[in-house]
């Protein structure tokens, strides 16, 4: 597995974008330079993601969803504490 996460990604199972294994190594967002962590579905050329509408639910059960659009840079949360030095 390449250490870039994919261009567009869901956390949804119905979705012909998720993807188990990714979402497995813990993907992280970075929306308009402010980490996110309510984002359903994301689209890094198209430069948008969904987040939920609050505790809404659409007649399936699932939530509903908001687009917004800006920077979308993901990252995998395990390559990021990497990145990162520690001091003693």
């Amino acid at each position: 597995m390449s250490d870039t996460p994919p261009d567009r990604l869901s956390v949804d199972p119905s979705s012909p974008h998720y993807d188990e294994a990714v979402l497995g190594r813990g993907v992280g967002i970075r929306f308009n330079g402010q980490e996110r962590t309510n984002i359903e579905e994301y689209c890094v050329s198209e430069g948008w993601v969904r987040v939920a509408a609050g505790r809404a639910r659409d007649r399936r059960g699932r939530p509903m969803t908001l687009k917004l659009k800006g920077e979308v840079v993901p990252y995998f949360q395990d390559l990021a504490g990497a990145d990162t030095p520690t001091t003693p």
